[in-house]
């Protein structure tokens, strides 16, 4: 079910292509030398996202970025290979009184800078195009 997915990248597996998200570093953390996480602040911006709430959270993870390769390899209605961007986001949920995480995950893909003001519709129905507000994201 993947193949053409995976093949997509694997021909477009050029780190030179990989678009890092602009973000401005708000705090980094480290230990010994190793970077523990960063707090970047990302700006306003268009993603393609996806909401899955499997019985374990990395399946969720896991077959929400499939859903989104899908999207960026081609099912989509560009019918092109969208190109790369770095990282890609996972926002976990957390129940009402923030005291435990659900099943429930969003993993998200920031479009390319030349996709922003019209990006490709995509052919999953669960795959919705959001502009997200200025964001704040922990990276490790």
């Amino acid at each position: 079910d993947m193949a053409e997915p995976i093949q997509q990248l694997t021909r477009n597996n050029n780190p030179q292509e990989r678009q890092s998200i602009p973000f401005t570093l708000i705090q980094r953390k480290e230990k010994l030398g190793h970077l523990l996480y960063e707090k970047r602040q990302y700006g306003k911006a268009k993603w393609a996202c996806i909401k899955m709430k499997e019985k374990q959270y990395e399946q969720s993870i896991c077959l929400g970025f499939m859903k989104l390769m899908r999207y960026i390899c081609e099912q989509n209605s560009s019918g092109l290979y969208l190109g790369i961007t770095v990282p890609i986001v996972t926002i976990v949920h957390t129940n009402e009184a923030q005291s435990a995480m659900t099943q429930a995950v969003t993993v998200a893909y920031y479009l390319p800078e030349v996709l922003q003001d019209e990006p490709p519709h995509p052919f999953d129905s669960d795959i919705i195009i959001e502009e997200w507000p200025a964001t704040i994201v922990y990276s490790r």
